[in-house]
């Protein structure tokens, strides 16, 4: 089928333009994009990927135009979030951990399905699609059933960055550290993922600590309740659980420091390979350190969680997105680095 993506070539200006989509294979649907958030990973992505032709974009929210011939648990007109692909099959995805699927590498970062078929074509030509099982930035998206939660009237623009940002921060929380009321959670950067973090353990009744320099986000999260400061430099309280999103050593090894007896720190932000940690420390206070992909989430199970938090009126996801149309990606990146904007989301053309 023709379709409009969203063509990236490295540092030059993104484009909107002609593609064909393949067509769906058996257990594969094709969703037409009515919203698709904008991730920091799309970012690292397309700076790695060079002038190589790619559509990229992983956070999309649509309507299911087409299913493959053993699709039978999504149905044509239905509205559903795409979320990072996953086999199903092996034993971290059958234990309830898909991000941690054994061909998660394979499936969400290699350009292609795992036969090494391309799913689309500019000009003829193949391109980097399938971007985490999806290549979203576009008006029309292919991707695996399996993949695809259902979310029902849920604005698309809300639902959209549950497929990966909002479901990365407020599975960290939920998933990962379980903090509850009593405890004290540090948040360290309160971008997109980091904000979702701080409003899913607030509507847990869960005391937060943010550390953000950009002015605008911290003056977000302090409205919604949490204690805001510009730099773990500044006095910060000892906290029970703490969430990296920055991948900075300095910001690590803080964060373990300022952690009481017993607690625990999540790290999901990529930075430097390694970072000095006092092992002793880490031992003779007992604290853990946990990596955390994707909110360690099951997207069908976390994903209707956070929409009913959101329906409730206890996770106000709305406060944290601006749109933009599909082909002003440009401008999106840019408001959101100089912090005009915390969770860009794009909408393709009518």
């Amino acid at each position: 089928m023709r379709t409009s993506v969203l063509l990236s070539r490295g540092a030059r200006p993104t484009a909107l333009v002609e593609a064909e989509l393949d067509d769906p294979r058996a257990h594969e649907v094709v969703v037409r994009i009515e919203a698709v958030g904008v991730c920091h990973t799309d970012l690292v992505t397309r700076k790695a990927l060079g002038d190589r032709p790619a559509v990229l974009g992983h956070e999309g929210c649509g309507i299911v135009e087409r299913t493959g011939t053993a699709v039978d648990t999504l149905a044509v007109g239905e509205r559903v979030v795409i979320s990072f692909a996953s086999c199903g099959r092996c034993g971290q995805c059958r234990a309830g951990h898909p991000a941690y699927c054994d061909l998660a590498s394979a499936l969400n970062a290699s350009g292609r399905r795992l036969d090494g078929t391309a799913t689309i074509r500019v000009d003829d030509v193949p391109v980097f699609g399938a971007h985490f099982g999806q290549s979203s930035f576009a008006a029309a998206a292919l991707a695996d059933a399996r993949s695809c939660v259902p979310v029902g009237d849920t604005p698309p623009e809300i639902a959209a960055p549950l497929g990966c940002g909002f479901l990365t921060g407020a599975g960290a929380v939920l998933n990962v550290l379980r903090p509850g009321p009593g405890d004290r959670l540090l948040v360290v950067g309160a971008g997109a993922v980091g904000t979702a973090a701080v409003l899913t353990a607030l509507s847990d009744g869960v005391e937060v600590v943010v550390a953000e320099p950009v002015a605008a986000r911290r003056e977000l999260a302090a409205r919604f309740g949490a204690l805001a400061v510009a730099s773990l430099d500044d006095p910060v309280p000892s906290v029970t659980h703490a969430l990296d999103t920055t991948g900075r050593p300095e910001a690590i090894t803080r964060a373990l420091a300022l952690l009481r007896p017993r607690g625990a720190l999540a790290v999901v932000g990529l930075g430097p390979a390694t970072a000095g940690i006092d092992v002793r420390d880490l031992m003779l206070r007992g604290l853990h350190l946990r990596g955390c992909v994707e909110g360690d989430a099951e997207p069908s199970l976390l994903v209707p969680e956070l929409i009913r938090r959101h329906t409730e009126g206890r996770l106000p996801l709305d406060a944290l997105v601006t749109t933009y149309p599909l082909d002003d990606f440009d401008r999106a990146v840019t408001d959101q680095r100089a912090g005009l904007t915390l969770k860009p989301v794009l909408i393709p053309p009518g």
